[in-house]
Formats: structure tokens, C-alpha cells, sequence
């Protein structure tokens, strides 16, 4: 391929908007000595990126997320959730009660409480007590 145009990468990006983005990032990613996955031929680094577009060598969606986890300031790390099935054969979730300093061993089974259980402890529960604060 002697020359690049945007057409021959549009089949493989449809947004030109998101080309352009996805072009810079890689000429960037160049620039500061990402290895090419294409022989260079004397071009410079935008030209480059466009030909590795172009040509394949690079899936858009990987650029795409590379350049999202550039731009991100805080990056959340997806970690898995305890599998359901697990904690109902382990027993159910268990929660220390602080209630009482004497009571704070027991733990209490939430898959187990009946609804009479559930008011009871909802009927001692205090209302925060009122003040010229708010």
C-alpha cells in the first residue's frame, strides 16, 4: 500500500471522528516506543498508525479500549462478585449484631429470619433524637 487515505480505513472504523482518535493515540503510542507491527518505509508516525489500521494488524476495538484507559483519571478494577450459590451453601451471610455489648458474638442469618423476626427488630430501633442543628 503506497498511500493511505481514509477511505481504505473507514471500512474498518466507521466514524471518522473516532479514526482520527484512534489514529493519534496510536501515532502517540509510537512516539513514545510502541513497537510497529508493519514495516515503516520512511513514513512518520500518523502514517504509520493509519496503515496499521488499514491493514488490520491492530483491532479498532483494542485501540479504542487502550485509548479509553488512557484518558480515564480513576480506574475501577472489575472484581467478581461472590457467587450466590456459594454463600447459600456456606450457610447463608452472617452480621456481627453490636445491639448489645453482650450479644455482639451472635451472628444473625438473613436467609433464615421469619417476617416476625424482621418486625421485632425493626420495632426496636430509636429514632435519632432531634436537634436545632438541622
Amino acid at each position: 500500500m503506497a498511500r493511505v487515505t481514509v477511505e481504505d480505513c473507514i471500512d474498518k472504523v466507521d466514524n471518522r471522528f473516532e479514526l482520527v482518535l484512534l489514529a493519534s493515540h496510536r501515532a502517540r503510542q509510537i512516539s513514545q516506543g510502541a513497537s510497529i507491527t508493519i514495516d515503516r518505509d520512511n513514513d512518520k508516525n500518523p502514517v504509520v498508525a493509519l496503515r496499521e489500521i488499514a491493514d488490520e494488524t491492530l483491532s479498532p476495538d483494542d485501540l479504542k479500549e487502550d485509548l479509553i484507559h488512557s484518558l480515564q483519571k480513576h480506574v475501577e478494577i472489575d472484581e467478581p462478585e461472590p457467587d450466590p450459590a456459594a454463600l447459600i451453601a456456606a450457610g447463608g451471610v452472617s452480621v456481627a449484631s453490636d445491639a448489645d455489648d453482650e450479644d455482639a458474638s451472635e451472628t444473625v442469618n438473613f436467609d433464615q429470619m421469619s417476617e416476625e423476626e424482621l418486625l421485632a427488630g425493626i420495632e426496636g430501633l430509636v429514632p435519632p433524637e432531634k436537634s436545632d442543628d438541622y
